[in-house]
Parts: C-alpha cells; structure tokens; sequence
C-alpha cells in the first residue's frame, strides 16, 4: 500500500501572516516549502514517496509566483487523483485596513503594486484570490490574531494525536564552565556551591553517571533542599513557557569541570521532567579534561 502523504497548501493575502504559518508548521514536524513553483509539484512528490521518510509537507504558494493560479489549480487536481496525497488548502485572510496598518509598519511595497498605492495592489490580490479562498478548506482572517494566538489555532486545526508531546520539548544540557558557557541556553544553573567530587580520589576518574558520583552528590546537605525548590520553580513556570508559544526549552546546568555535579543534577532533572515532558538529557563537557586548570 502507498504511504499516505500529508500536504498542507499555506496561501492567503500578503501581509495575513504566512511566514508565522510556516514557522508552526515546520514545529508540527512538517517539512515546508517556500514559495516552491506549482509546476515542480509531481517530480517533489515522485521524490518525497521515494525516500519513504516524508509524510508531512506543508506548501507555502504566493504571488511571488504569477503563474500561481492555473499552476495550483491543476496540481490540485494531480494530487487528489493519486488518491495517496491527502490535500488541504489553508487560507490566512485580513481585512483592506488591516493589511494596509501591516504594510505601513513594516514600510513594505506590495507585490501588485511595487510604484502605486498599497491598498490598490491589495484589492488587485484578493480579487486573484478569490476563487481559491473559495475552495479553502480552513480560512483564518487573522485581524485580531497575535502571532502567538495564529500559531495556537494552526496547532489546534493541524496537530495530529500526538501534537501537545511533539509541540515542546526540553533539553537538559550539563557542561562545564571553563570551557563556556553554551550559547543556546534559556535557563542556567550553576552548580559550583555543591562539594566537588573531583577532590575524592576514588571519584575523580569517574562521572555523574556513575553511581558513586551520583550518590555523593545527592548525599551533600545542600543538594536536596536546592534540588526541590528549584524543581518546583521550573514546573512553575514551565506551563507559561508553553502558553507563550515557546516549542523547546534548554536548560543548562554547569559546574567546574562539566564531569561531575552538573551531569548528576542533569540526569536526576531528566528523569524528573521526562514524568511530563519529552525530554533529551546531554552532556556537553562529560569526557573534557584539562588537569592543569586550577578547579574551583
């Protein structure tokens, strides 16, 4: 049996907010296209079924292609024919006014009107798409939509059973801090306060992923009551990143070295978090050493 095939065509008028389509189609894990012309539609499909690994592909289509509509019309057709490609057309509409405000802020010209009024290209536009709007099968007019709240509803239209586990994520990353700070951190915990195994001789070799290193650094006074506020605090806020549209989340935890108490903190915090979120634990610095830098 064919492989079922998920295509998602993102059209609309210029300024209705495509480009935050494509944004959340792309954390919905479908592979998207930009402005790729309808006419090589068959040969990417003849493709995509033959590496057997693409299921989910989202087109964005606009007037930056002026053979747009015959081309689009009849790659429709193509596709329900197939019978193996399932085909949806989304539509992002906005108000004259609406798009005119967009269009001021931004000081954009509008693609039917490079030297003329931009209200005027924008009635030329949504008199081109009409016919299409016509044969969406979801219309967003995003007047009163942040861009947050635009992601919220392709989310709620388009993810599948599995669409809140694969929305966020967080990643737990331990390192070391003489060897940087990791760039894409969005919470940093530094873990130095804890006593340090790398002065107990049978520990030193080893990592936090041994259990006589984990075990130590759980056994410390501090760690417990550290542990369980902070915790606390990232479930706290963990929601509210959510809600704010954030699809991942890195949380780095640092020690001297990056070998000992920043990977125990992290496994534990992995094994915690994993209860109610995807989670992928790493460690940046576990098999670094530099014995001649002085720890502290």
């Amino acid at each position: 049996m064919a492989q079922q095939l998920d295509l998602v065509i993102i059209t609309g008028m210029s300024g209705a907010g495509k480009t935050v389509a494509m944004q959340s189609f792309e954390d919905l894990d479908y592979f998207v296209m930009d402005n790729m012309p309808p006419k090589l539609l068959p040969k990417f499909w003849e493709l995509v079924r033959q590496s057997g690994k693409v299921n989910k592909v989202a087109l964005v289509v606009d007037l930056r292609s002026r053979e747009f509509f015959d081309d689009l019309q009849e790659m429709l057709a193509i596709s329900a024919s197939t019978g193996s490609v399932r085909t949806s057309v989304l539509f992002l509409d906005a108000s004259d006014g609406e798009l005119v405000a967009r269009y001021k802020e931004t000081r954009r010209a509008h693609p039917l009107a490079m030297e003329g009024r931009v209200l005027d290209g924008i009635r030329q536009e949504r008199a081109l798409l009409s016919e299409l709007k016509e044969r969406a099968d979801l219309v967003i007019n995003t007047d009163a939509l942040t861009p947050r709240q635009l992601r919220e509803e392709i989310f709620s239209q388009y993810a599948d059973e599995q669409g809140p586990a694969n929305e966020f994520h967080i990643e737990i990353l331990s390192f070391g801090y003489k060897y940087g700070l990791p760039i894409d951190a969005d919470i940093v915990m530094d873990v130095r306060f804890l006593p340090n195994p790398y002065y107990v001789a049978a520990l030193k070799p080893l990592t936090g992923l041994d259990q006589p290193v984990y075990d130590y650094v759980m056994a410390q006074p501090a760690t417990t009551p550290f542990y369980q506020q902070w915790l606390s605090l990232l479930q706290l806020v963990m929601p509210d990143y959510q809600r704010e549209g954030k699809t991942s989340l890195t949380i780095a935890i640092g020690c001297t070295g990056g070998q000992h108490r920043s990977v125990a903190i992290a496994a534990r915090l992995g094994k915690d978090l994993a209860a109610d979120h995807r989670v992928h634990v790493s460690h940046r610095d576990i098999n670094k050493r530099k014995e001649t830098v002085n720890r502290s």
